[in-house]
């Protein structure tokens, strides 16, 4: 990695794009305005960025379509498909510093991690996915002697993607990956508070052969553009990641206007449920940092509710606030640096609110914004800290006398994406795994798998589909059956 001093130079070198990428370039709001994309870390302007409308959706749409319909992208070959995805993913690493510290300076998220894994980890994913094009086969059905069944896929058509601000770059591989390999047309909104990535990486698809149309990128707000794209009559299917709040709007819109097909991935307050025969409790506690602070907590799988055995509660306790000493917070631009800013303002006073109400704070709790440092509170079961997805660095702890109590604990919420279990009984760790009501479940490690594991919730975690894994290819596509009678009618009718 390079030195702060220059990653600055770079930083203040960089010249992003700023309007909307529709049918294969750039052009400005047709209203005209802009909103400020603001640097967390700094507060400063980093660049004016087009605040589209219902509009500019409208017009990107139409190019959508039209490049769907055409078969410029639809009904090319899948091995061609592959392809120019092969080559948007040299172009990605080509430009792989430019896209992490701009991912850095227009989030707050750390340079470290852009570098090491936000980047890598779209890179892969879209390779991945590319790799599957020419992978994913059609079937034939059982049918008698006379018939074929054939059951196909076909690309669902054009797609509204609504992106969140916490991982933008990685987000928008998550769902472009499988989209374009699909063979789909894209409307992608991305966060307002996060765009440039986006739309460097809709450039990048360009020049790497991604036809006109393809893969469209409409900035602005959420009622400005989210809204358009759930109401919007022409688009096929929207896959929406972000709050549950934003999340169950788009059904609404859905039923309001063509019962588009919804993927939701929405909020989660994931459980670690550590139990007292659990081994290593000092490994123990470094997943429980890692996945409790990573990103500063602004992550839907993170580690929120730490549910432990009385019996280990002190020893665990003591070991995670000695690995929550190498967590230092401050400039993102800084490799050292493990915690960075908050996304907003507004987002560091919510924050705030909630650490400020916090009774009993066992590690951490200084707040300087725009930055929060990593913190562990007491919680009973039913107390707000221990019940809101709070995005942030903040760790409910509480503690249980038993298996059956933890898995009750763990279980009592309205959420469902992601939890833990650590224990050295087996047949423990396996029941546990199976009455965790979460859509990803890791035993004795914190994780959400991979590239190749779908990802996504139960209850109000989830809706609809999977990102990642080839079920993410489901989402994107729709199920055909040709049915084909071959009978030979020919000899009754000579008879």
């Amino acid at each position: 990695m390079l030195t702060t001093e220059e990653y600055k130079a770079i930083a203040a070198d960089l010249t992003p794009a700023t309007s909307a990428f529709i049918d294969g370039g750039f052009r400005p709001a047709i209203s005209g305005k802009t909103f400020d994309s603001v640097n967390p870390a700094t507060g400063d302007v980093i660049a004016q960025v087009a605040a589209c409308g219902a509009e500019d959706v409208d017009v990107a749409v139409t190019k959508a379509r039209e490049a769907f319909e055409d078969g410029r992208w639809s009904r090319l070959h899948p091995s061609d498909r592959k392809d120019v995805l092969i080559r948007l993913c040299k172009l990605m690493t080509r430009n792989a510093r430019e896209l992490a510290v701009l991912e850095s300076v227009d989030s707050g998220k750390t340079i470290y991690d852009c570098e090491t894994v936000d980047v890598p980890e779209a890179i892969h994913c879209i390779k991945w996915h590319a790799e599957a094009i020419d992978k994913i086969y059609d079937s034939v059905a059982p049918a008698s002697d006379d018939h074929i069944a054939m059951v196909l896929r076909e690309p669902v058509g054009v797609v509204g993607l609504v992106l969140p601000w916490n991982f933008p770059l990685l987000m928008m591989a998550w769902k472009i990956g499988p989209a374009l390999a699909s063979g789909c047309s894209v409307v992608l909104k991305p966060a307002e508070e996060t765009s440039l990535t986006a739309l460097q990486l809709a450039e990048l698809a360009m020049e790497a052969g991604v036809p006109r149309g393809v893969l469209n990128v409409v900035p602005g707000h959420g009622p400005d553009v989210g809204e358009p794209i759930g109401r919007h009559m022409d688009i096929d299917m929207v896959s929406f990641t972000g709050s549950t709040e934003t999340g169950m709007k788009f059904l609404t819109y859905a039923a309001e206007s063509n019962a588009k097909e919804v993927v939701l991935e929405m909020g989660g307050k994931n459980p670690c449920v550590v139990m007292n025969d659990a081994e290593n409790l000092d490994r123990v506690a470094q997943h429980i940092v890692n996945g409790a602070f990573w990103n500063m907590g602004e992550n839907c799988s993170a580690i929120s509710r730490l549910i432990v055995h009385e019996d280990v509660r002190e020893d665990l306790l003591a070991r995670i606030e000695a690995h929550m000493r190498h967590l230092p917070v401050g400039d993102p631009l800084d490799p050292e640096t493990r915690q960075g800013a908050l996304v907003s303002g507004s987002h560091f006073d919510k924050v705030c609110g909630y650490v400020e109400k916090a009774g009993d704070i066992l590690v951490g709790g200084s707040v300087d914004k725009p930055y929060v440092s990593p913190t562990v509170v007491s919680a009973t079961s039913d107390n707000p800290l221990a019940r809101d997805e709070i995005f942030g660095p903040v760790l409910a702890v509480i503690p249980v006398a038993s298996f059956d109590e933890a898995m009750a604990v763990a279980n009592d919420t309205p959420y469902g994406l992601c939890a833990s279990l650590f224990t050295s009984n087996a047949k423990r760790a396996l029941r546990g795994a199976r009455m965790l009501r979460a859509g990803t479940v890791t035993v004795n490690a914190y994780g959400e798998g991979d590239i190749a594991t779908p990802f996504g919730g139960m209850k109000m975690s989830g809706f609809g589909g999977r990102d990642n894994g080839v079920q993410a290819h489901d989402q994107y596509t729709q199920i055909k059956t040709i049915w084909v009678d071959l009978s030979d009618d020919s000899d009754e009718a000579v008879e």
